[in-house]
């Protein structure tokens, strides 16, 4: 008996058939998956994710593995490095080159000066590291000044968690230092041995440091990004660089109904943001809280003060004192970015808030010929929810993490490396360009870049 003699209709239909069962089948999975994470009711934070990266629509279909890690990074904490929130991914020690026999790691500003290299190194443990820490001599880190949570011991390096962590903190006997930090200034500590390390921190920004000369220093910790070890007031990391953006169901614009805020107490800055600030309220509503204001919100109620903030008003003011090269401070990442208000920004160069903040997550002054441009803006961002809105979609992206700076000077410490130092570390500090009194785009204009 033969096999019956499929015609083209009937074949038409078994194949109906069998996708309509596979597309089913795919469904109820990727129900199942949103569900799991967040909930099915309307569209699930996963699928607004999904659908929006960069502002541009992907598609589902045949990439489960690329979904499954977008899904992983966004939504399984312990997938994320250990320095992030909830994060469980340790470091393995570097790769050494086959070639030149030198580990393979990006950690220094001549290795990438494109970048801080904050997370290489937070993720860096030396070649072999992990077979020989319990025989390894622990690093001495001498601190003669300042640094009040530098406890004596090897405990801090523990108590963080830091992927390498045989160093030790001394406050005296600097001869047997391998690194001495310096906090601000540079103090007298004897006669230095040789191989010996000296790292300068500054934390504040030129105009309101030291001179440093005639030192012979080694590395740089600071907040500029060109430091050996940056140390930024804040760091934003994304959970995937690829998605910088995702939607949002929440209205920042709902039921304020006040322009423009600014919390400030020093008004004689060296930056002129007083008369920015004076010529933009000739044109929009400026309430000044503080010293320099006719307002009042004491630092005693800033809970209070900042509550008020979310609910009444869609911009704040986020000026600092000085107008210098990566310095953005609390001001900004704090003040602006921990509430639900557009910062307008002044301080760092447009490029340095481009590098370090959410994308558009900000205004930047410069961004406009003059205060009467910027007000005129404002205005239409009051009026458009929708546009006001787009500043927002970097909420959800990512986190603000811990530096963990001592991790990363122990295990700095540790690199194998050729000795470097500063032939003039003042000039590098406070060279020309590194900060104006003018706004970045008339001292562009001025020195002809």
């Amino acid at each position: 008996m033969g096999l019956p003699r499929l015609s083209v209709k009937r074949c038409f239909i078994y194949m109906f058939c069998a996708t309509g069962m596979i597309l089913l089948v795919m469904n109820v999975r990727q129900r199942e998956l949103w569900h799991a994470i967040g909930g099915d009711t309307g569209q699930s934070q996963t699928q607004r994710l999904l659908s929006d990266i960069n502002n541009k629509p992907i598609n589902v279909t045949g990439t489960v593995n690329a979904v499954d890690n977008i899904v992983d990074k966004f939504f399984d904490p312990s997938k994320r490095p250990w320095y992030m929130n909830g994060g469980t991914r340790r470091p393995h020690p570097a790769v050494k080159s086959k070639r030149t026999g030198r580990r393979i790691a990006r950690l220094w500003p001549d290795e990438d000066s494109h970048d801080d290299r904050i997370t290489n190194q937070l993720m860096f443990v030396p070649p072999d590291y992990n077979k020989t820490s319990l025989e390894r001599k622990p690093k001495r880190i001498m601190v003669p000044h300042g640094m009040n949570e530098a406890k004596t011991g090897n405990d801090l390096f523990l108590w963080l968690g830091c992927p390498v962590n045989t160093c030790v903190i001394t406050r005296d006997n600097p001869e047997t230092a391998d690194l001495i930090l310096f906090k601000d200034y540079v103090s007298h500590v004897g006669r230095r041995p040789p191989n010996q390390i000296w790292l300068l921190y500054f934390l504040e920004c030129p105009y309101h440091t030291q001179t440093v000369k005639n030192a012979l220093v080694n590395w740089t910790a600071t907040y500029r990004t060109e430091s050996d070890i940056v140390a930024p007031y804040e760091r934003w990391q994304y959970y995937d660089s690829r998605i910088t953006q995702i939607s949002q169901t929440f209205n920042y614009a709902a039921n304020k109904t006040k322009k423009v805020a600014w919390f400030v107490s020093n008004c004689h800055p060296r930056n002129n943001r007083m008369q920015y600030v004076k010529e933009l309220s000739k044109y929009i509503d400026v309430d000044i809280y503080g010293a320099c204001g006719s307002l009042r919100c004491p630092r005693s109620q800033a809970q209070t003060c900042f509550e008020m903030l979310d609910a009444d008003y869609k911009f704040y003011l986020a000026f600092e004192n000085s107008n210098c090269r990566d310095y953005i401070t609390e001001k900004f990442f704090v003040n602006g970015l921990g509430h639900n208000v557009l910062p307008i920004v002044m301080g760092a160069h447009p490029t340095d808030y481009a590098k370090s903040a959410p994308y558009r997550s900000y205004i930047h002054v410069d961004e406009f010929e003059s205060p009467h441009e910027l007000a005129e803006y404002l205005h239409r961002l009051d009026r458009d929810d929708e546009l006001y809105n787009s500043y927002f979609k970097w909420k959800g992206t990512g986190e603000f993490i811990n530096t963990y700076f001592w991790c990363r000077v122990c295990a700095m410490l540790h690199d194998e490396r050729p000795p470097k130092y500063y032939k003039d570390v003042n000039e590098w500090w406070r060279g020309d360009n590194i900060c104006t009194q003018n706004s970045w785009r008339e001292n562009e204009v001025e020195n002809g870049l």
